[in-house]
């Protein structure tokens, strides 16, 4: 007798679609404000614009060199030197992708084996359960507890095991805004250095915080060589579908990264690299402060509009996202109120079940983003408001 196998993989059946990217098509199909995924509705600089043109029109067209256009690869460096004070390797420790999502399942790929545990923190960014779960290993979720989202040492060590390969940092986070300090930042440096265990940060957001500073993981006394730092420009440019993401790790484990970059696709789009590298280096510090000052202006807005129409929230530390409490309007569970507020108010938020291992946690949350226009922001606060009006 034939035994029959299911027809997709079993790694798939654990997780599901990207949750974000489901709302972006409910917001279309009922003409909402999309305050579901992150990405600008406003313009790149034109700096970046230009130079992507030029870049084409001067037959940048082919494929550029697996792990990186030189150019680009030289930016980088140059970047995290003046910026962190790190010295990076162009040729041994800096790997381009396509984008950020790619780089993490590049980087889990590399370093993570089947039967091995990944420390995700929670609240979440979608992708890295998934990536873990596609290594064939285990996410092992921590659950930092609102309103604060604090991590503490003693937090850590009740999750770490025998089995404990890595532990993935997102600050500036996605979805709560919190941007780790340095005694939360240490914590993870002690945990690793005790156990032997690899970060993998996702500092996709280094630029955009409002409150503390961002560090870098790898800065920290012994973590150099035992940190993979993951990052790109697609948020810093305002370039979300140019797919320009970045990893930065010791040359040891590069060369696995690049390996499996190489075979998942082959190259980050040869243009848009050379475009990136001419903002890294003619976009001065004036740029990154205006763009902070600008998310500032457009989270006040939302942030203000959300709180009147009966959520509850704060301002983030950092990144542009809005993680809101909605008890006050509704006791449906999030997925049900996430797609009625976009099908009945017009507003399409993320539904806040998405960034937890168990749903329950995320029952009476729901995610925002504000990096949209004023006006877009505006239209949006006065269609909460009258939803919230309706009841």
């Amino acid at each position: 007798m034939t035994t029959r196998h299911a027809r997709t993989a079993l790694r798939t059946h654990s997780f599901t679609e990207s949750v974000i990217r489901e709302m972006t098509r409910v917001a279309r199909e009922h003409d909402a404000v999309n305050l579901a995924q992150g990405f600008p509705d406003f313009p790149a600089p034109d700096l970046l614009k230009e130079a992507a043109c030029a870049a084409i029109r001067g037959d940048v067209n082919q494929y550029a060199i697996t792990w990186g256009s030189p150019n680009l690869r030289h930016a980088l460096a140059r970047k995290y030197g003046d910026h962190y004070g790190m010295d990076v390797d162009t040729e041994r420790e800096i790997t381009v992708t396509c984008g950020g999502t790619e780089a993490m399942a590049a980087v889990m790929l590399a370093v993570v084996d089947p039967g091995d545990e990944v420390i995700v923190m929670e609240p979440f960014y979608e992708n890295y359960g998934p990536d873990a779960i596609l290594c064939e290993a285990k996410p092992v979720f921590l659950t930092l507890e609102a309103p604060d989202y604090r991590l503490e040492k003693a937090m850590l060590d009740e999750v770490v095991s025998p089995k404990t390969r890595a532990i993935v940092i997102n600050s500036p986070n996605n979805p709560t805004g919190r941007v780790f300090d340095r005694e939360e930042l240490q914590a993870i440096a002690d945990l690793c250095l005790e156990h032997d265990i690899l970060a993998i940060t996702d500092e996709i957001y280094e630029h955009i915080y409002y409150e503390g500073e961002h560090v870098p993981l790898a800065t920290f006394e012994g973590m150099q060589d035992r940190t993979i730092t993951i990052s790109g420009l697609s948020k810093t440019f305002s370039v979300t579908g140019w797919r320009i993401g970045t990893i930065i790790a010791p040359p040891d484990l590069t060369v696995a990264i690049r390996k499996v970059h190489d075979f998942l696709t082959v190259g980050a789009p040869a243009p848009l690299q050379e475009a990136c590298a001419v903002g890294m280096n003619e976009l001065g510090a004036d740029y990154y402060t205006d763009m902070v000052a600008s998310y500032k202006k457009r989270g006040d807005v939302l942030v203000s509009a959300l709180q009147e129409a009966g959520f509850m929230c704060r301002f983030p530390q950092g990144a542009y996202y809005v993680l809101a409490d909605f008890s006050a309007l509704s006791d449906e569970d999030s997925m049900t109120f996430g797609k009625r507020l976009t099908a009945e108010g017009g507003v399409a938020p993320v539904p806040g079940a998405s960034f937890f291992s168990a749903p329950e946690r995320g029952h009476s949350l729901a995610r925002f983003v504000f990096c949209k226009q004023i006006e877009t922001l505006r239209e949006a606060g006065e269609r909460l408001l009258a939803f919230a009006a309706k009841g």
